[in-house]
């Protein structure tokens, strides 16, 4: 039941039974033909909130004349400002804190650039280790993997016909989000070598008679965002991410990071996640504690990097946000340059097609929502002796991910119609609310179902033609709001999500839902599990 405390207008989720959770509770947008590929500096990204008519429109009364609209994402609801190149940085931060005072303007910000995130290494191995670390030849014995998985790799060009890969890439293999065309092909072959390594340690062919293996025969679609260089901008990514969830990606790899959180690539990410897709990125390569961005949002499974005897790699960064780790020194895969079909290299970046790959392999097996495969990998990984802010819940394993049980690893699935929950395992609870225009508000407290959840997801489904936002807060008795928030979901509609992690569950959960316009009902969901 709800009830209404005179004290404010601060709601409390109260208790409605034993199995309850808080003790009761468009189209794709392609790189614009003439813009310049890689990164793009003296960009900025405005964002407009769903409610307001006309995208552009809104943001061009508000350019300079020296600067104009490049760019749109109508699905992602952003446009892209260019300045020219003689611009001072102060112009562009002028028009940043003027656009954002307009109405309808959720926020501005600079086009980041993101890179690759591997480190070349000239030594390598003669045979490749890291699918036999993560016992994928365990799971092989279940299944090689399943055409009908798809995993999407948003990153630098794939060679789709390389030997290892032809027969598992989409026969439309992908998009090109930094040329403006539909052939992620590499446009240098010796120079563009990311993409294709990172293909091949997910979905190279298993037991083709040829060259290495890929964790598991997954079809592989590309989402080139990266530029022969290894940099591409906040938007070619962020369209790349939209284009692949569009797609029907069951795992999107993001092997990349650098540019730092930017409201456009959690967007994207969000959005992703909303769309079923999971999304699994790398912690990053600095060696330091705190992981990247993309890996660092809440919707992120953030991977950390091992050596081949299960320490964690010197260049792996670490920290809270860290899920899994595998193996992403001198992983031997694919190769584009003529001549040299197989290399090795490291990175963060090896590390994190080798979890999207046994992602991949596991929904070959089992039938799982993205947020309950993100919880059985972390159920069936294996604890290598590291901490948590190392290994996060182990490194992952593949045989005991495809040979586990989901309902007995407990995930709430069963493996028929990963509705689970039978167990105890998961807990689900709804309520209805009604905001009745710009700045109302409803804030909810409630407390845990479980002692240790692995993670909380809360979702808020709001009506067409609005914009509301979600505001989280964990380990405080602080209500969240726009200004006090550990997790937030601000996309330009009002269909949020927020997935967290390990949540800290010493204080009640914070729930903040803000119309920032419109008005309307809504319905809150969370669902805990352990």
């Amino acid at each position: 039941m709800v009830e209404r405390p005179s004290h404010g207008r601060r709601r409390f989720l109260k208790a409605i039974g034993a199995g309850a959770l808080l003790s009761g509770l468009g189209g794709v947008a392609s790189a614009t033909p003439g813009r310049e590929p890689g990164p793009k500096e003296g960009e900025v990204l405005v964002g407009v909130s769903e409610t307001e008519d006309g995208m552009r429109t809104a943001v061009e009364r508000s350019v300079p004349g020296n600067a104009e609209v490049v760019h749109e994402n109508e699905e992602l609801s952003y446009v892209a400002v260019k300045f020219p190149a003689q611009a001072a940085t102060v112009a562009r931060t002028n028009f940043i804190e003027a656009v954002t005072r307009k109405d309808h303007i959720k926020y501005a910000e600079e086009n980041t650039t993101y890179e690759a995130l591997y480190r070349p290494n000239d030594p390598r191995y003669d045979d490749q280790y890291a699918d036999q670390q993560v016992n994928a030849p365990t799971a092989w014995d279940e299944t090689l993997g399943s055409s009908d998985v798809t995993v999407a790799v948003v990153d630098q060009g794939v060679k789709y016909d390389h030997p290892d890969l032809e027969g598992n890439v989409a026969a439309d293999p992908g998009e090109d989000f930094v040329d403006g065309d539909s052939d992620p092909y590499p446009d240098d072959l010796a120079e563009e070598i990311h993409g294709t390594h990172v293909a091949g340690i997910a979905a190279a062919d298993v037991d083709n008679g040829a060259g290495v293996t890929g964790i598991g025969n997954s079809t592989v679609i590309s989402g080139r965002a990266l530029s022969e260089g290894g940099r591409g901008s906040t938007s070619d990514i962020a369209d790349g991410i939209q284009w692949a969830a569009d797609q029907g990606a069951d795992v999107i790899n993001l092997s990349l990071g650098g540019g730092g959180y930017t409201q456009t690539m959690k967007n994207a990410v969000s959005y992703a996640t909303g769309q079923g897709s999971l999304v699994v990125a790398a912690a990053g390569n600095d060696g330091t504690e705190g992981v990247s961005y993309p890996a660092g949002y809440s919707e992120s499974l953030a991977v950390s990097a091992l050596d081949p005897d299960e320490s964690l790699a010197s260049y792996s960064q670490y920290g809270d946000s860290v899920e899994l780790a595998a193996p992403g020194t001198n992983v031997l895969s694919t190769w584009p340059e003529p001549g040299t079909p197989y290399d090795s290299i490291s990175g963060t970046s090896m590390a994190t097609p080798v979890v999207a790959g046994t992602a991949g392999l596991t929904l070959a097996k089992w039938d799982l929502t993205n947020t309950e495969l993100r919880s059985h990998l972390k159920n069936t990984a294996i604890d290598v002796g590291l901490s948590e802010t190392e290994q996060g819940s182990g490194r992952v394993d593949a045989g005991d991910a495809v040979t586990t049980d989901p309902a007995d690893a407990g995930d709430g699935g069963d493996g028929g119609d990963g509705g689970g929950g039978d167990d105890g395992e998961s807990t689900t609870g709804s309520i209805d609310g009604s905001l009745s225009g710009s700045a109302d508000y409803d804030d909810y407290t409630g407390s845990w179902t479980y002692d240790s959840p692995s993670t909380v997801t809360v979702e808020l489904d709001g009506p067409s033609g609005t914009d509301f936002d979600l505001y989280l807060n964990t380990g405080t008795s602080s209500a969240a709001g726009p200004r006090n928030y550990d997790y937030t979901s601000r996309s330009p509609g009002s269909d949020e999500t927020v997935t967290i992690d390990g949540p800290d569950t010493s204080t009640a959960l914070q729930i903040d839902v803000d119309s920032y316009s419109g008005a309307g009902d809504y319905t809150l969901t969370i669902t805990e599990s352990t």
